[in-house]
C-alpha cells in the first residue's frame, strides 16, 4: 500500500487520525498544555500548535493546486514555521483547542474538494520532496506520530493497520542513511535478514 499514490484513501484515514487526536485533547488544562511532551524541548503547547499549523499548511498547498498553483507549504520556509510554533505554544488551552479544531476542519474541507476535483495538479512540488497528492499521507503521519509525542496516553500501539502499513515501509526505507557506520548497517541488516540479535547501541538518525 502507498498511501502517497491514493490521496483520496489517505485522507479517510487522516480525518479518523484527526478526530481521535481532537477526542484526545479535548479536556486538556492550562497546566497539561505547558507541561513537557515527549519531544525534548517541547511542551504539548508545542505540539498542538504545529499539528495546527501544520494543517494550515497543507490546505495552503492544496487549495494552491486547485487554483492551478504551485504553493509551498510556509512561503518563508522553516524559518516562519518557527516563529508560529513559538508564539502560540503559550496560549490558553481553550485558544490552543480552538485553533486546532478550526485547523483540522479547514483541511478536511480542502481535502474533500481535492478529492470531488481529483486531485488535480498533484505532481506540484511547492518546494517539498513530495508532489501535492501526497499531502494526505504526509499529514496523517504527522497526526499519528505527534498524536504518541503528546504522552497522553495514545501509544505506537494504537495506531491503525492501514497507517502501520504504509509508514513501516516509509520508514525502513530510510535506515540505511540513518545508521551510524558500516557496523551499524550490517548488524541491523543481519537483524532483519534473521541472522542475529538486534544491536541495542546501535542509534538511528532523525528522519
Amino acid at each position: 500500500m502507498n498511501l502517497e499514490n491514493d490521496p483520496e484513501q489517505a485522507a479517510r484515514l487522516c480525518v479518523e487520525a484527526q478526530a481521535r487526536l481532537l477526542r484526545s485533547v479535548a479536556q486538556l488544562l492550562d497546566e497539561a498544555i505547558s507541561s513537557p511532551s515527549n519531544l525534548p524541548g517541547w511542551t504539548v503547547g508545542h505540539v498542538l500548535t504545529h499539528l495546527a499549523r501544520n494543517a494550515d499548511a497543507h490546505a495552503r498547498r492544496v487549495s494552491g493546486a486547485l487554483r492551478g498553483e504551485d504553493v509551498p507549504k510556509y512561503a518563508n520556509g522553516a524559518e516562519q514555521r518557527q516563529a508560529e510554533i513559538e508564539d502560540g505554544s503559550s496560549r490558553p488551552s481553550r485558544e490552543i483547542q480552538a485553533d486546532l479544531e478550526k485547523s483540522c476542519a479547514r483541511l478536511e474541507e480542502v481535502f474533500a474538494q481535492g478529492t470531488a476535483a481529483g486531485w488535480p495538479n498533484g505532481h506540484f512540488l511547492g518546494g517539498a520532496h513530495y508532489g501535492v497528492s501526497g499531502c494526505p499521507a504526509h499529514r496523517l503521519r504527522e497526526v499519528e506520530m505527534h498524536h504518541v509525542d503528546l504522552g497522553l496516553g495514545y501509544t505506537p500501539q494504537d495506531w491503525p493497520d492501514d497507517y502501520v502499513a504504509w509508514d513501516l515501509q516509509e520508514l525502513l526505507a530510510t535506515v540505511p542513511e540513518r545508521l551510524g557506520s558500516a557496523g551499524e548497517q550490517r548488524s541491523f541488516m543481519a537483524w532483519l535478514a534473521g541472522r542475529g540479535p538486534l544491536d541495542a547501541t546501535s542509534t538511528l538518525g532523525p528522519w
